[in-house]
């Protein structure tokens, strides 16, 4: 992406229309650049964990995390904060308008038949609240 390789978007943007949804990962660090989320085809930006995990001690991060999941939802992207460790910053973001999270907080990494155990275990608790 970083060259502004022409076969790069003509590529992203067959996958688009094939129906694969495509993210931004580490939304304002580094190359995500803004640009980018004008010149491919994005679905998804995942605000970088550098930003989330500072919100309760810096109105600057919550200031920028908050602006970054605005100007998301105003392009009609979808949002994920990553990096949520504790409840501050799940009632921040959601508070945002973000739409999902990701962290620490839900599961540390999990090896594949313990995530498949996990995600059972939290679709039948779903189930029984409806």
């Amino acid at each position: 992406l970083m060259d502004g390789i022409s076969t790069v978007q003509i590529t992203l943007t067959d996958m688009h229309e094939l129906g694969v949804k495509l993210s931004m990962d580490d939304f304002g660090t580094g190359y995500s650049s803004l640009s980018y989320l004008k010149k491919f085809p994005f679905d998804i930006i995942k605000i970088d964990k550098s930003f989330v995990m500072n919100m309760e001690n810096s109105p600057a991060d919550r200031t920028l995390v908050k602006a970054a999941i605005s100007m998301a939802r105003s392009l009609e992207l979808k949002v994920v904060a990553e990096g949520i460790e504790n409840i501050e910053q799940l009632n921040y973001i959601k508070s945002y308008g973000c739409e999902y999270g990701q962290g620490y907080l839900f599961s540390r990494p999990l090896p594949e038949k313990e995530l498949y155990k996990l995600l059972k275990s939290r679709q039948s608790a779903f189930e029984k609240q409806q």
